[in-house]
């Protein structure tokens, strides 16, 4: 049966809001163009940033939100949003991409434009490191997306017109690289542009190739391990993947920020190793990143920092 719930494709009549395997419910925080905020598992907008437009953001284990717009870098608070940690863009350049709250209380912020650089920023506001980023191109808009630091004390970096994942050391030399214009993933003409790359425990890198429309899992040498694009799953759900997730049992959530559209459309949806869509969003928002915060009322790690 098919019913509607706050703008939800739902396959049953008891209220959850995925498919194929109906006792699926997540809650989520979005970042994306309509809405930056929290959606409880009934699909309810249960927490609003106040402000739309936002590339990256966590809910923070204190409770908090922190968000990276374009222009800058703020935690709020849940309840009166207030903010208790903020960082503006510099003069020398145009966009921020990336805000990663790290385990010592710094913030690992990137700056795009004519300087590119990666940072790491204390609660006060000083800038504890700094190095320049080197993202092959002076398309600022197009040099980086969701820089994370590394359990090791590396910092993985996507570079989309570099058509590279590179992994740099805390002095700023690049150390690895994964290469996403390979022959297996159709090339250099595919544009298979990383967007997010996501270090497993393993020693894996699950990344995003946003205008490639496809999730490519790579081993330790940089060998696929796994993929799944719109020749895998049926309705064509890639749609310029951004954001995402690996989730503990293994499936991997997906947010097609480019699958535009009303309710019915789906924006965010999460594959098995199997490349079954076990649940899908299709709500109104857009989500340029995402992070599911609990399933079925059990609260979800957070991929932060590992």
């Amino acid at each position: 049966m098919r019913s509607w719930l706050i703008g939800f494709v739902v396959l049953s009549s008891i209220g959850s809001w995925g498919i194929a395997q109906e006792s699926i419910r997540h809650s989520l925080f979005i970042a994306g163009p309509t809405f930056t905020g929290i959606l409880d598992e009934s699909g309810r907008e249960v927490w609003d940033a106040g402000r739309p437009g936002a590339r990256d953001g966590w809910v923070l284990d204190n409770g908090n939100v922190l968000v990276c717009w374009s222009d800058e870098v703020r935690e709020l608070t849940r309840d009166r949003r207030e903010t208790v940690f903020h960082y503006r863009l510099s003069n020398e350049n145009q966009e921020l991409g990336t805000a990663q709250r790290l385990t010592d209380g710094k913030t690992l912020i990137t700056e795009l434009g004519a300087k590119p650089v990666l940072m790491e920023v204390a609660p006060d506001g000083s800038v504890a490191r700094r190095f320049p980023l080197l993202p092959e191109t002076d398309n600022a808009h197009m040099q980086t997306r969701m820089a994370r630091k590394l359990a090791s004390g590396n910092y993985l970096v996507p570079h989309l017109l570099a058509f590279k994942v590179k992994e740099y050391d805390p002095a700023g030399k690049v150390v690895r690289e994964i290469a996403t214009d390979g022959a297996e993933v159709g090339g250099r003409a595919a544009e298979n542009w990383p967007f997010t790359a996501i270090r497993l425990s393993n020693g894996n890198t699950v990344v995003n190739l946003t205008h490639g429309n496809k999730t490519v899992e790579f081993d330790a040498e940089g060998r696929i391990v796994w993929q799944a694009s719109n020749a895998d799953v049926p309705g064509n759900p890639f749609a310029d993947p951004c954001g995402g997730q690996r989730l503990p049992n293994g499936n991997t959530v997906i947010a097609s920020y480019g699958a535009r559209g009303d309710v019915g459309v789906v924006k965010i949806f999460e594959l098995n190793r199997d490349k079954q869509i076990v649940w899908q969003y299709t709500g109104p928002h857009r989500a340029h990143e995402v992070q599911v915060l609990t399933t079925n009322g059990e609260p979800i790690p957070s991929p932060a920092l590992r």
